[in-house]
């Protein structure tokens, strides 16, 4: 589809979100298509590390409200499709997340490259990132606060397993603005690069993943993201049944959105 495109350089696998007139926001059918396309890397084996990056100088603004506006006209109908659409099938394996790929458990590492905004569900895209490259003026934010819309796409999980608990609900509760240097001294970001370097740097960081020796890179990466009191499905499986009874209210934010409240971080 021609808003997200994927290539490869070599060892290293680059995906491109390419929504410019809503910041890289996901609506259902990129979610498929980034899911998809992680599903893709994963059978690759000539792909040992994916880039996650999005054009036209933003990550992804998260989940695309004005595409909730519309289906929040008819909310009792669209809510439980919704909701069977995006529980967890019991027996699936690599689920489909609201966001795309949020709930895959991949056997090799993601990149992601933040120019601009990622907030909201396009933090959590970046949560699932196995390491973050953020340039110097981008952005995190869970400003989905502002909608009602609940974080259903691991951002309650990873959050707090990246930075502690303490300073995830600081984040969590107020929906603030996290600038590159804070992101970077509470371990959010793992480098920052000057703005419009991003994209390189990651992959200049996948290039020299990517030559190390994979079997036992890739052993220690899963010890270390499943070592965790919960296994991740079912952390992410509780977080998704707190969640799910949420989906009014962020039809109803999505309608707020949509209405022209809230833009530019305004409560």
């Amino acid at each position: 589809m021609p808003e997200l495109q994927v290539e490869k350089r070599g060892a290293v696998a680059i995906v491109t979100l390419d929504r410019s007139e809503v910041r890289n926001a996901v609506d259902d059918a990129t979610a498929r298509a980034l899911h998809q396309a992680f599903l893709d890397f994963e059978l690759d084996a000539t792909a040992r590390v994916a880039v996650l990056h999005g054009a036209h100088g933003h990550f992804c603004a998260g989940w695309d409200l004005k595409a909730g506006a519309v289906l929040a006209g008819d909310a009792a109908q669209n809510i439980p499709r919704l909701l069977q659409q995006l529980d967890y099938p019991p027996d699936e394996a690599q689920p489909l997340g609201p966001m795309g790929p949020s709930r895959l458990l991949l056997s090799k590492p993601v990149i992601a490259a933040i120019e601009g905004a990622a907030v909201a569900g396009g933090m959590e895209l970046a949560l699932w990132c196995d390491l973050r490259v953020m340039a110097q003026d981008a952005y995190f934010g869970i400003y989905c606060r502002r909608f009602g819309v609940p974080l259903i796409d691991g951002g309650t999980v990873r959050l707090p397993r990246l930075i502690g608990q303490s300073r995830a609900l600081d984040l969590i509760l107020t929906g603030r603005q996290v600038l590159a240097d804070e992101a970077l001294a509470m371990g959010l970001a793992n480098r920052v690069v000057p703005s419009g370097q991003a994209l390189a740097a990651a992959i200049e960081l996948a290039e020299q993943i990517a030559a190390f020796s994979q079997a036992t890179l890739r052993a220690d990466r899963l010890s270390a993201l499943t070592q965790w009191d919960w296994p991740q499905r079912e952390a992410m499986e509780r977080e998704w049944q707190g969640g799910r009874e949420c989906l009014g209210d962020a039809l109803a934010g999505a309608a707020r959105f949509a209405a022209g409240q809230g833009r530019h971080g305004e409560f």
